[in-house]
């Protein structure tokens, strides 16, 4: 007993040691950091005073803080900023998958508005907006030195009311105008339907009713063709998906995955860290899946492609994706505005950051655009065959119907060839699809 006494007042007496020796080096650091910090403080008001008292013109005080506020966020990520109560209820509105404006997700970048992704049939979309593009100006004003809330700002208006934004594009020498009419952007976060035996589901967004639209859509679809015995598989189009919500994505990944890690989340500290799992049950049953990715798809969206992929349950086909591997959370403040920060970063099941990297399609397909051809160039694409000699022999080894089964397959395969020239991406995933059932089938 004597010893255990004596070994715990040893280490207490160490401990003392330790304390004296280190606590006031500690203490003065922290004391002087503090001082610092409050001597920061004190520059910041006697600047916010001169400004308010001297400033050649009058200023609105409260805009000043919001600046000084917004500047301090900014400075820290691109995607973290404050919400005034406008900006902040116009967030909410798009989660909920309705709002106005031109239908285009975007970030900033050298100073210049970067476009991550244009939305699906918006007024942004049908102008010919692509990912990738720079917003250089808006009706003529150049867009350097306004902070992202202000240039989204800009670009917000009445319905019916026109904007011209000015564009550069890689690949174009000059920048050049896009004239563009504001509309009510209502986004259907899913669309489903069947392209010869796949299921094509089309997500744009994960808002509040992705999941749910996924799961109703598929299993209307399968239904509608006759069960699951006659899909091939799916293809999942994630393709200029800025993202959205990060228990959408979850939802969305744990739709295909029978059990394994989704996706992980790390903060700061340690004890913030989050693990993510999926549970049993797997909506396409098994059937193979190919997912569609480009550079803009983000953020939720390379949440579902990178648990796909690093569990082996689908073939990634694209291009790299955009490279937004942190998590932002919306922190309602006093006053009805919000503040969006950077509270963590994400990895994919394998423990890999995207963060700058971005999601590797496991197939690189580059997109080409649509290819119209001539009646003439589409009756080449048949060629002359022994069936078309005069005086060919019949095959006599095939009934009627194993005859007719021939000619439905040799249609879709024409189909899906045909389809090439106007998606090659997703015509390429239609035919790994078919290519792995003809496979399985043997």
């Amino acid at each position: 007993m004597n010893k255990y006494i004596m070994a715990t007042a040893a280490g207490a007496i160490a401990g003392f040691f330790v304390i004296t020796q280190f606590a006031g080096p500690l203490v003065a650091q922290e004391n002087s950091s503090t001082k610092n910090t409050y001597e920061q403080l004190d520059l910041f008001g006697d600047i916010f005073e001169r400004i308010r008292s001297t400033y050649v013109e009058e200023v609105d005080e409260g805009d000043l803080i919001e600046a000084a506020i917004n500047g301090m966020l900014t400075s820290l990520d691109p995607h973290s900023s404050y919400l005034p109560p406008k900006a902040f209820d116009e967030m909410q509105e798009e989660t909920r998958g309705e709002f106005g404006g031109l239908g285009i997700e975007v970030t900033q970048e050298d100073g210049f508005i970067k476009v991550v992704s244009p939305i699906d049939d918006t007024p942004a979309a049908r102008a010919g907006i692509q990912s990738g593009d720079f917003i250089t100006g808006i009706d003529g004003d150049s867009v350097l030195g306004l902070s992202l809330n202000e240039a989204v700002d800009l670009m917000r208006g009445p319905v019916g009311a026109e904007i011209v934004i000015t564009v550069f594009r890689e690949g174009v020498d000059e920048p050049f105008d896009v004239t563009i009419v504001r509309d009510i952007i209502k986004l259907t976060a899913v669309r489903v339907r069947t392209e010869g035996r796949a299921i094509v589901l089309r997500i744009t967004s994960f808002t509040e009713k992705t999941y749910k639209d996924l799961s109703t859509g598929l299993a209307k679809e399968v239904e509608a063709n006759g069960g699951m015995d006659n899909i091939d598989g799916f293809v999942l189009d994630l393709r200029n998906n800025p993202g959205g919500l990060l228990n959408q994505a979850i939802a969305v990944s744990d739709a295909f995955l029978d059990v394994g890690e989704i996706v992980s989340t790390r903060g700061r500290d340690a004890a913030d860290s989050e693990r993510f799992n999926a549970r049993p049950g797997d909506l396409a049953e098994g059937k193979p899946i190919v997912v569609l990715i480009n550079g803009g798809s983000a953020s939720a969206s390379e949440i579902v492609a990178g648990a796909l992929k690093d569990h082996r349950r689908a073939i990634i086909v694209g291009t790299k994706s955009f490279g937004k591997g942190s998590v932002q959370t919306i922190m309602p403040l006093q006053g009805d505005g919000a503040m969006r920060l950077t509270t963590a970063r994400y990895y994919t099941p394998s423990g890999r950051s995207i963060q700058g990297l971005g999601v590797m399609p496991d197939i690189i397909v580059e997109y080409r655009p649509p290819v119209e051809k001539t009646e003439e160039e589409q009756e080449t694409r048949r060629r002359r065959s022994e069936a078309d000699l005069r005086g060919a022999l019949s095959n006599d080894s095939l009934t009627d119907e194993e005859r007719e089964q021939l000619e439905q397959e040799r249609a879709e395969q024409e189909e899906i060839a045909a389809r090439r020239d106007d998606d090659n991406q997703l015509s390429y995933g239609m035919d790994i699809l078919r290519g792995l059932n003809v496979v399985a089938a043997d």
